[in-house]
C-alpha cells in the first residue's frame, strides 16, 4: 500500500471549489452526488485534492444542522442574515475545525479567511477570523493553548 503524498496546493484549490460548489447547495438547494458530479465534469481535477473535496463537500452537507448550532453562539445576527459567501466560509472552516483534526487550526481559519478576502464582501475577512477564531477556541482547546 503505497501512501499518498499530501499537496497544501491541492487542498487550496479543492477549498476554492469547496467553496462554489457549497454556495451553489446552498443557493440551489441541490443534492450533494449532483453537485459533486457537476464539478467533477467541469473541472480538472488533476492538481485538486479530490478526495478532500468529496469528504468535506459531504460532510458539510451532512452536518449543515451541528455546523450551523456550533457557529451560532459566536455571531452577532441568525445565520440565515448572514452573506451567502461568509455563511459558507463559516460552514466550510467550522466543518474542518470540528470534523478535520488533521488541518491545523491556524490552517483552517487562515484558508477561510483568505478565501473570504478574494470572494467575500469588503470587510468579511475579518468577521471569518473573529468567529472561526472562537471556534477553534472551543472545538480544539489543547491545540490553540500549545499553538498560541
Amino acid at each position: 500500500m503505497s501512501e499518498e503524498r499530501f499537496d497544501p496546493w491541492a487542498r487550496r484549490r479543492a477549498r476554492r471549489l469547496l467553496l462554489q460548489a457549497l454556495y451553489q447547495w446552498q443557493v440551489s438547494g441541490a443534492d450533494a452526488a449532483e453537485i459533486e458530479r457537476q464539478f467533477l465534469e467541469d473541472h480538472n481535477f488533476k492538481r485538486i485534492d479530490r478526495g478532500f473535496f468529496h469528504d468535506v463537500l459531504r460532510g458539510v452537507i451532512a452536518e449543515q444542522a451541528r455546523l450551523d448550532a456550533l457557529i451560532a453562539p459566536y455571531l452577532d445576527r441568525q445565520i440565515d442574515a448572514l452573506d451567502q459567501v461568509e455563511r459558507v466560509l463559516l460552514r466550510l472552516g467550522a466543518y474542518e475545525l470540528h470534523a478535520r483534526p488533521e488541518v491545523p487550526f491556524k490552517v483552517a481559519i487562515h484558508e477561510a479567511v483568505a478565501l473570504a478576502r478574494d470572494f467575500g464582501a469588503e470587510d468579511s475577512h475579518k468577521y471569518i477570523n473573529g468567529v472561526l477564531d472562537k471556534i477553534a477556541r472551543s472545538e480544539r482547546p489543547l491545540e490553540v493553548q500549545a499553538n498560541g
